[in-house]
Formats: C-alpha cells, sequence, structure tokens
C-alpha cells in the first residue's frame, strides 16, 4: 500500500515538474496552464519547493513575477523528485542515483560537482544529507564563481553555506583537493616529447592534445587558433583568431591567413575546443573548415587539417568527414 502511494505521488509530481523543464520562464497562471492535469494549488506548492531548492529563482518582468530556471540544463526531475519523496536520505535513494554507486558505474569524471561533493562530505546531520549538503555548497560555488577559491576556504565559510560540513569532513575534502593538485604538479611535471614535425592526423592530434591541453580541459568559451607550419610541416608558431562560438561570417579567411603569410607558412593547422566536451564537428565547424580549405589553395597555403579538442578526445575533421 506504501508503494502504490509512493508511485501515486511520484506520478503527481512528474504531471507538474515535466511540462515546466519544457520552457524557461514562465508565470504562475502560465504554469498551470501547463500543468492543467494538476490542481492549481498543487502547482503553486510545487513551485515553492522548486524555489527553496534553488532550481527555479523568482524575477520581477515588466511589474510582474516570473519564475525561471537556475540551471535548467543540469536540473534532473526524477533525481529532484525521488529527492523530495524520500527526504533526499541516501539509503532512501535508488542505487543508481547514489553518488558512489554513480561514479563506480560511470567514473568520477562524469559526476557532478554536487555528486563528488557528497562523496567527500560522506555522511551528513540530521535534516541536511550530504547529497543535500553537496548539491549546496556546488550551487553556490557555481553562483559565485568561487569553485577554484574552494581549497583556500575556511571550514567556518564553508558552514555557512551547509551545515552538513563539520571538522571531520571539512578535512576530508582540503585531503582530496590536495592530493588532486599533487597529482596534477606530477602529470605537470613528466616532460613530453615535442613533435618536430606535423605529417599525419595521428601527430596533429597528439600536437594539439598537447600544446592546446588548456582549452580541453578549462576552456568556457569556444577559441579558434592556428598554427603555421613550414614546408617540413615544422610547427613555425600558434596564433589565437577568434573568441566565441565559430561562425563562418566571424572566421574571415583574411583574418585566419594575415598571421600564416607573416610567418611565410606554407601549410596551416586549424583549433578550436567544444567547452561541452564533445568533441563532434557541427555543421558550421565543417563549413568553416571548408571555407578556409579553399580560400587557402587560393593563398598557395595548405590546411592541413582542422582539430577539435575536448575533454573527451581530440578530433580530426579530415579524418571524420
Amino acid at each position: 500500500m506504501a508503494k502504490k502511494a509512493e508511485q501515486d505521488r511520484r506520478n503527481r509530481m512528474r504531471a507538474v515538474v515535466l511540462p515546466l523543464t519544457t520552457v524557461p520562464q514562465f508565470t504562475s497562471e502560465q504554469a498551470k496552464e501547463l500543468c492543467n492535469e494538476a490542481a492549481p494549488t498543487y502547482v503553486a506548492a510545487t513551485l515553492k519547493q522548486l524555489v527553496a531548492s534553488e532550481f527555479l529563482r523568482t524575477v520581477d518582468v515588466d511589474g510582474g513575477e516570473v519564475y525561471r530556471w537556475i540551471d535548467q540544463q543540469s536540473f534532473q526531475p526524477d533525481a529532484w523528485i525521488e529527492g523530495e519523496i524520500h527526504g533526499d536520505q541516501v539509503k532512501q535513494s535508488p542505487v543508481h542515483e547514489r553518488p558512489r554507486e554513480k561514479l563506480a558505474r560511470l567514473g568520477a569524471a562524469k559526476l557532478s560537482d554536487g555528486d563528488l561533493l557528497a562523496i567527500l562530505i560522506r555522511s551528513g546531520i540530521r535534516g541536511e544529507s550530504a547529497i543535500t549538503g553537496g548539491e549546496r555548497l556546488a550551487k553556490w560555488l557555481a553562483r559565485q564563481n568561487r569553485l577554484g577559491s574552494l581549497p583556500e576556504m575556511t571550514c567556518a565559510e564553508v558552514r555557512e553555506v551547509t551545515k552538513a560540513v563539520n571538522v571531520a569532513n571539512f578535512a576530508q575534502i582540503m585531503a582530496g583537493i590536495e592530493l588532486g593538485r599533487r597529482i596534477a604538479a606530477i602529470r605537470d611535471a613528466v616532460p613530453t616529447t615535442p613533435l618536430t614535425k606535423i605529417t599525419s592526423t595521428a601527430e596533429a592530434i597528439q600536437y594539439c592534445r598537447q600544446r592546446f591541453a588548456r582549452l580541453a580541459g578549462d576552456g568556457v568559451q569556444e577559441e579558434f587558433h592556428i598554427v603555421t607550419l613550414d614546408t617540413k610541416h615544422k610547427p613555425i608558431h600558434d596564433h589565437q583568431i577568434t573568441v566565441g562560438t565559430l561562425d563562418a561570417s566571424l572566421v574571415h579567411p583574411r583574418e585566419v591567413f594575415r598571421p600564416a603569410i607573416r610567418d611565410a607558412a606554407a601549410a596551416v593547422l586549424l583549433i578550436h575546443n567544444h567547452p561541452s566536451g564533445d568533441p563532434t564537428p557541427s555543421r558550421e565547424d565543417i563549413a568553416v573548415t571548408d571555407h578556409l580549405t579553399d580560400s587557402g589553395k587560393l593563398l598557395g597555403i595548405n590546411v592541413l587539417d582542422h582539430i577539435i579538442v575536448a575533454k573527451q578526445r581530440c578530433l580530426s575533421i579530415r579524418e571524420e568527414g
């Protein structure tokens, strides 16, 4: 009987939450129209819950109150509903949604900041689980743009954000950060053999993986670069051309080939990053490559390849195409 009541509540919440995720913002009346299968009072109550959970915020637009998603892409309706039903206690959450189980199944790289912090917090307090504390801290750090400064925060500062962190699990968070720092330092210290020549797709990818590691790991905007090459395809210099979404109208051949002509380059290698982590080329990426290749032929400068760098991997448009 309890299971049926739980499932009924889950279905009732989904009937409200799922329609709301189809739009970026809405008024209270629009929400009730979207969720016309639910009672208006229940819709209003659910909106309050989403605001309290810091997934929605209210803003004043033309004198009226509008609900707006804080980070619509990161919101997971089913996970939020399960948290509301079970009080966000780890043992009551579905196994596949628990941070440690997700790490074992997907790997640490696939977990959100909130999940990673929940694992380090390990156990929360009555009324605020490790999951709640991890999500609360991750959201606060994101809003303040302070994730990078977490190592410098004190236990008292973190506890102002979430009471789930105490002296013991604060020490676990700091230890995890320091261990990560030391591993990164060792990896950065390992010398890599610089390529003296780029004559194949594999060598182009290897060069870009080393030379543009920052773009792959930390880039928050798309950046378009070129590497100029001499007659033996040895790198001469790399040049940043644009910052922002790659667009054929913005990446003008004049801007791309000006530094190549200045360097007396025989060829160029095109590089840009995908901050999303997925290197799959878009139609615009392919169009830019074709346009610049044709322009290079007129100038006698060969476009050797176009490499997309991303967290998942590096990809050659020539090879994919």
